[in-house]
């Protein structure tokens, strides 16, 4: 008798030691559980974060399906806008801010456009190579959104960013601008855009024509002339064929210039022609920024990459195709008309003047 009781009550004291040590693993577990998910409430934040911004896009571009229709139902821009100004006086504000460059263009979402009232005649992407120039950037945006807003163009900015700390390498930042903007929409027309330049006169029509066309005709700091004979820099207009058949920028020139005489000696045989000077005018300032965000698309890139297309190979291979490129011509706008505003700066380091130039 005595035997089953002490068995009995040892039994029971085995359940009961059991069910506490269930309950201090149930309540250690819970413990961390808890404590785990106060320290991930950022992680969570961010990921709600990115998912409302998925979500955002998502009806966004619910409303780019919504507006192609709508789109084809308009009739054609004309090949003028009714809303050019001409010649505007710029004015550049010490302390602009991207919140307000965003909050002057409300139309433009993640750096794109298109007219309401009618269907654009061409989709033009900008490409702006970029680093170390913020204020610049800034300053650009500001006035190339309504510039490009009463050509009544659709069109798109995308701003390149080179990362890291090697020599500035303008034309495969270009050349790379090129292929992603094509993932986006299949352009007509590509705008390669020196950021420290901003156009005077939207008589000076960012599109694209049978030949490849140079807009910068002179600048404030040249005294609104031709740097020199057959300048093919600063601002310039080629049509996505036209790009693609002189296989782009050349990929060897690290530092600031050679890249755009590069490519106009690989045109001289073209029989270069000045065309029309009539039309266009840049002008520069200087500084450094985050990425830009709904103002624009950036890119970043490391240079060292590879291409889609062999770029590398630029100037061997658009040599083995004199038939395509000697009908090229470079056309211009007048002089009056081609004028632009160089923002000023000192040479940024790693961007010093290329020896090949």
């Amino acid at each position: 008798m005595s035997f089953n009781v002490t068995f009995h009550l040892s039994y029971k004291f085995r359940l009961l030691l059991l069910f506490t040590l269930c309950l201090t693993v149930v309540g250690w577990a819970t413990s961390n559980y808890f404590v785990g998910a106060i320290q991930e409430i950022p992680k969570a934040k961010d990921l709600m974060a990115s998912l409302n911004k998925g979500l955002v896009l998502g009806e966004k571009g619910t409303v780019t399906e919504e507006a192609s229709v709508k789109k084809a139902n308009l009739n054609n821009c004309s090949s003028v806008s009714p809303h050019l100004k001409g010649q505007n006086k710029l004015v550049f504000k010490p302390d602009l801010t991207l919140e307000e460059v965003q909050a002057e263009n409300p139309e433009v979402h993640r750096g794109r456009y298109h007219p309401e009232e009618c269907r654009a005649l061409q989709r033009v992407a900008i490409l702006i190579p970029h680093r170390h120039r913020e204020k610049h950037l800034l300053y650009l945006l500001e006035h190339l959104h309504p510039f490009l807003q009463r050509q009544q163009l659709e069109y798109g900015i995308y701003v390149i960013h080179q990362a890291g700390s090697k020599k500035f390498n303008r034309a495969k930042l270009l050349n790379v601008g090129y292929l992603e903007a094509l993932k986006d929409e299949i352009w007509d027309c590509f705008i390669f855009h020196d950021v420290d330049l901003v156009p005077e006169n939207d008589l000076n029509l960012y599109k694209c024509e049978d030949q490849p066309r140079h807009l910068v005709v002179g600048r404030n700091s040249t005294g609104y002339r031709l740097r020199y004979s057959g300048y093919f820099g600063g601002v310039t207009a080629l049509s996505r064929e036209q790009f693609f058949k002189v296989n782009g920028f050349s990929n060897n020139y690290w530092g600031w210039g050679g890249e755009d005489d590069d490519l106009r000696l690989r045109r001289e045989r073209i029989s270069l022609t000045k065309g029309c000077i009539e039309m266009a005018v840049v002008m520069g300032s200087g500084t450094s920024w985050p990425s830009p965000s709904a103002a624009c698309v950036a890119v970043s890139y490391e240079v060292d990459r590879g291409y889609l297309l062999d770029f590398r190979a630029g100037i061997a291979r658009a040599r083995s195709q004199p038939v395509e490129l000697h009908r090229m011509k470079i056309t211009r706008p007048l002089p009056e008309v081609g004028k632009y505003t160089m923002i000023f700066h000192k040479r940024d380091q790693g961007n010093e003047v290329n020896v090949e130039r």
